[in-house]
């Protein structure tokens, strides 16, 4: 596993996101009015809206398509809803923001 630098929490806004293109595609960062950090592909679990779009309430996100309400922490969707976002690992390091990427996804970059 490597870590991929992608900016700093500065750079989002609190209770709102910002996308990043990466070797598994296009990511969404989402910062927590408690500058949480969380990270998941930019694809909601239904029918694929823009996550990065959405209200970030809490620790969920809100899709602008049809209002399913995905959980940052685990990326699933919440009843009556049913669905997964895949998380990714994500960290600070001081106000840096690195996402962890796994070694296959590093190796399809070049």
């Amino acid at each position: 596993m490597s870590w991929l630098a992608v900016g700093e929490i500065h750079d989002i806004p609190a209770r709102g996101s910002r996308t990043v293109e990466t070797p598994m595609g296009r990511v969404a960062l989402f910062r927590t009015h408690d500058d949480g950090i969380f990270a998941l592909l930019d694809a909601c679990p239904h029918k694929g809206g823009p996550l990065s779009q959405g209200i970030v309430h809490g620790n969920a996100v809100t899709c602008p398509l049809h209002s399913w309400v995905i959980d940052l922490e685990t990326g699933e969707a919440r009843a009556p809803d049913s669905g997964c976002a895949r998380k990714l690992g994500v960290r600070l390091a001081g106000a840096q923001i690195e996402l962890r990427l796994a070694a296959a996804a590093l190796a399809g970059a070049d």
